[in-house]
């Protein structure tokens, strides 16, 4: 089974209502970008923590510790207007790319609170990306 399939099983599984095979329902939300090649929208489940600063969400770009970006996150960098699916409702949102000393200080409380990232971050060269969606 592919990446693609994987993404489309949670998806469905994570539409219907119900427990998400093998993953935490209350810590994931569908993220929707408009391809940047395609311009259709494209949905992917991602791992998300709250972010106390603006109120909304951060999502971590580590691609299960893939050696490039995901593509998700090349989409947002080409256009930041997303949609987000949480359990309890729908939304638009703006996507922040955090750079620089801000990205410092934010991977620190990433790390603290999901510790799996820090060990991602070892197997790779790329600096793992986070983008802060706050809503529209």
């Amino acid at each position: 089974m592919d990446m693609a399939d994987i993404n489309q099983r949670v998806i469905e599984q994570y539409r219907a209502g119900g427990e998400v095979t093998g993953m935490h329902r209350d810590r994931l939300v569908l993220l929707t970008t408009t391809g940047r090649v395609t311009g259709e929208p494209r949905t992917t489940p991602v791992f998300f923590l709250p972010d106390g600063e603006s109120g909304g969400i951060l999502v971590v770009a580590s691609a299960n510790a893939a050696p490039d970006d995901p593509d998700w996150y090349l989409n947002i960098e080409a256009e930041p207007h997303v949609r987000v699916e949480a359990p309890e409702e729908a939304y638009e949102a703006t996507a922040e790319i955090i750079e620089g000393e801000e990205h410092d200080q934010v991977w620190s409380s990433v790390v603290d609170r999901a510790g799996f990232f820090a060990e991602h971050q070892a197997k790779i060269e790329r600096e793992i990306p986070i983008v802060r969606l706050v809503r529209a």
